[in-house]
């Protein structure tokens, strides 16, 4: 087993080796050859900026990397399985979007930059060497959006904002999936499928259940502060020039429209059953986040005086006398 990456590692990799490569470079060729490698794992797919590259440096890695490391998987003669770590982000999140997405559901608008845009074309790349590699087998797996302890994703940092602002008349549904949960269904993916059970193709991956935006923040005991659809857009703006968070035009549209999928394909195909669901996983995320500016209980008890009352037809209360 060998690890790749362009830094070396933080942590130890137990019984793994590690080379120091950058998969934008042709390098990457030599050392699938040198190591005979037979399983490759493409985890490289992100849209968390390293260092000080930026944006610019995070699509070079996605697009340019993955064309390069499948152009050597391409030439291997001993490649036998391809594992893609891609997001369900490419369905994008748009206000005619269906109720559930499953992985054969087209968009009704393609994502137009972003991380997105690059899973989009990663994607592409990896049908196009499908194609041309039909004796390996490829799997491509589209998470929701990966919480937990170590999480560390922009959605974590607008999750960890001690106010969170939020679309005016907007409460969107959202999905996770647990960060260890991503490392069993990567076991699974990059081995030989188990009996009755296929790990070829397209899979979504999450956990059961749904969470409304104002849920996660009663669960957080964060308030959040409502504004007008176009104000968001300059907040984002704000937050990413002070280095906060990256409240990019992408999250701010899944954070108005959300996002649902179907996960029927990873039980009955996949063979992989979570062992967090949604709210479990994000249950976990906010404990290692620490108590917001109010505690969970009393925002909670507050929301839903707020919901009770709008629930009454907006009926004012008796006034004195």
């Amino acid at each position: 087993m060998v690890g790749v990456d362009a830094v070396n590692p933080g942590h130890g990799l137990g019984g793994a080796d590690f080379v120091r490569a950058d998969i934008r470079q042709p390098a990457i060729a030599r050392v699938l050859a040198e190591h005979d490698v037979d399983t490759v794992v493409h985890l490289d797919v992100t849209g968390t900026p390293l260092g000080s590259g930026g944006r610019t440096a995070v699509k070079e890695t996605n697009v340019i990397g993955t064309m390069q490391l499948l152009g050597a998987c391409q030439k291997s003669p001993t490649v036998r399985r391809l594992v893609v770590k891609s997001s369900t982000s490419v369905y994008g999140s748009a206000s005619r979007d269906p109720a559930v997405f499953t992985e054969t559901t087209p968009p009704k608008s393609l994502p137009s930059g972003g991380f997105a845009k690059d899973a989009v074309e990663v994607e592409g790349y990896v049908r196009g060497f499908a194609r041309r590699r039909p004796d390996v087998a490829v799997c491509v797996l589209r998470f929701a959006n990966i919480l937990g302890p170590g999480a560390d994703s922009p959605l974590a940092d607008y999750f960890s904002l001690p106010v969170m602002p939020t679309v005016l008349g907007y409460d969107p549904r959202l999905q996770f999936v647990h960060e260890d949960d991503v490392v069993d269904v990567l076991r699974i993916a990059c081995h030989e499928p188990r009996r009755g059970t296929l790990n070829s193709g397209t899979f979504n991956i999450a956990g059961d259940g749904v969470l409304l935006l104002s849920q996660c923040s009663r669960r957080l005991g964060r308030p959040t502060v409502p504004v007008l659809l176009p104000a968001v857009t300059w907040v984002g703006s704000a937050l990413r020039t002070v280095g906060v968070t990256d409240f990019s035009p992408e999250q701010i549209r899944l954070l108005t429209h959300g996002r649902v999928v179907s996960t029927v394909q990873m039980r009955e195909t996949l063979g992989f059953d979570p062992a967090y669901t949604t709210a479990e996983t994000f249950w976990d995320f906010a404990r290692s986040r620490g108590p917001g500016l109010l505690p969970p209980e009393t925002l909670a008890r507050a929301v839903d005086k707020v919901a009770a009352l709008s629930s009454d037809g907006g009926a004012t209360p008796p006034s004195a006398g």
